[in-house]
């Protein structure tokens, strides 16, 4: 541990300067933002999450935003990516309807997404997380565990002063904020992460965990929902402090393996790892309708063309999927999803958009949807995917043509060849379009 950290309980995050206890400043350069804790220098396990990263990123781009309420999004058909703190001031939440974002907060300025933009500004951050530790575990485009156990050697510092001088060097270097959850476990860290936001700095140690937990609602653990706290409620259970009082086998009994979840998060037990190589959980691709729309015809167009996104994605990242899942939301916001087990894995939009098809078909009863989305789950080698079909000798000719499809527009762009489901009809808006890369049950990317 290095002498400063010795000699002083905390340090400010500005200066990084060691810190007597109880100060309100820093004595160095009268920052109020210090850090003390009794597990400061024992912790090694962190969460870092960029804030409202995609309004950040515009924000940075374009100085006169600074002051104003910013959404990323589209159309008042549209979802909200992510909103700016200022935004958020007035109500403006990730995934609320667009037109509800603009009745809550009018005089927002809309930014379509940019997710090139927003990609490689991800990738900087990473690479930046990366040079601290090799055990770096992205969640998203945005945010990451970190291990930093065994590290202080190197850095000539604990984790904890590592942490606040990468938060000051991105912030520098990158011109975005971030926050860092400090813990000795994944889940504390995340929670932490959240609390202080932005460019907060938040540490949650072993010795305080039960009694942190106890008057917290049920849905701080992860895995708790909307509809399963309204389970939980039903049968009385509203605060983590409950569940800590209840036996694993009941809750076990009542809510199966959810609740050998509850009770082991609920006493602020995780012991899961690092894993700074997870595999991709699923691929998929949706789009909002900027009209809501029930006819065959149309929806065919939507999902041959994100089918072709998925498919994209699937061969640029080496896998396949053995599942094809259908997602639909009616106009009233109910959502349908549909899904088929393939034989083999399969990374072509032929098979994943005439499966989806078959799946869609089914659906097309005169309801009327805004939202189509198509996707591939259970991850495989690609060395596997699709093989000869001997019952379709077709679909090895189908197979080949869209191998030399995506040869021309390797080399020529996206719209050099459309198939006849796609050619000639117009495209769905770019800022309704989502592509989504799961790892580890979460989002990789584009959203926040």
């Amino acid at each position: 541990m290095s002498t400063a950290a010795q000699r002083f309980p905390g340090f400010c995050r500005d200066c990084l300067s060691g810190q007597p206890a109880d100060l309100r400043r820093c004595r160095a350069c009268g920052s109020p933002r210090l850090v003390y804790h009794d597990e400061l220098y024992d912790l090694t396990l962190a969460h870092i999450d960029c804030d409202a990263f995609y309004a950040s990123i515009e924000k940075r781009d374009n100085p006169e935003l600074a002051d104003k309420p910013v959404i990323i999004g589209g159309g008042k058909r549209g979802v909200v990516s992510t909103a700016c703190y200022v935004a958020r001031i007035h109500g403006v939440r990730s995934a609320m309807p667009m037109f509800k974002a603009l009745e809550a907060c009018p005089n927002a300025v809309v930014i379509s997404p940019n997710m090139e933009k927003y990609v490689r500004v991800g990738r900087e951050v990473r690479t930046m997380m990366q040079e601290l530790t090799p055990l770096v575990q992205p969640l998203s485009i945005d945010e990451a565990f970190l291990e930093l156990r065994g590290t202080e050697r190197l850095h000539h510092d604990p984790p904890a002063r590592v942490l606040a001088r990468f938060a000051e060097r991105v912030e520098k270097e990158i011109g975005i904020t971030i926050s860092t959850g400090l813990s000795y476990c994944k889940f504390l860290a995340k929670v932490a992460s959240d609390m202080r936001k932005p460019r907060g700095f938040s540490v949650i140690g072993e010795a305080e965990a039960l009694d942190f937990l106890r008057d917290k609602s049920v849905r701080l653990i992860w895995g708790v929902g909307k509809a399963f706290a309204e389970t939980l409620e039903r049968d009385g259970i509203r605060t983590v402090g409950q569940l800590q009082t209840m036996e694993k086998t009941d809750l076990m009994r009542r809510y199966g393996v959810m609740g050998k979840r509850l009770f082991n998060l609920s006493r602020g037990q995780d012991d899961r790892e690092v894993h700074p190589n997870d595999a991709a959980k699923s691929v998929s691709a949706e789009t909002t309708f900027f009209d809501d729309i029930a006819g065959y015809d149309e929806l065919v167009t939507h999902l041959r063309r994100l089918s072709e996104k998925v498919a994209s994605r699937l061969r640029k990242s080496g896998i396949a999927g053995y599942t094809v899942v259908l997602k639909l939301k009616t106009a009233d916001f109910k959502g349908r999803t549909r899904n088929r087990k393939l034989e083999d894995p399969t990374m072509l939009a032929d098979r994943i958009f005439r499966t989806g098809l078959d799946l869609l078909r089914k659906e097309v009863d005169g309801t009327k949807y805004r939202l189509i989305g198509i996707g591939v789950t259970e991850l495989a080698d690609p060395g596997r995917a699709d093989p000869p079909d001997l019952v379709d000798p077709a679909a090895s000719r189908r197979a080949a043509a869209e191998a030399a499809m995506n040869t021309l527009r390797d080399k020529f762009g996206k719209a050099s060849v459309e198939t006849g489901y796609t050619f000639g009809k117009s495209g769905p808006e770019r800022f309704h379009e989502k592509l989504t890369f799961k790892s580890a049950g979460k989002t990789d990317t584009p959203t926040e």
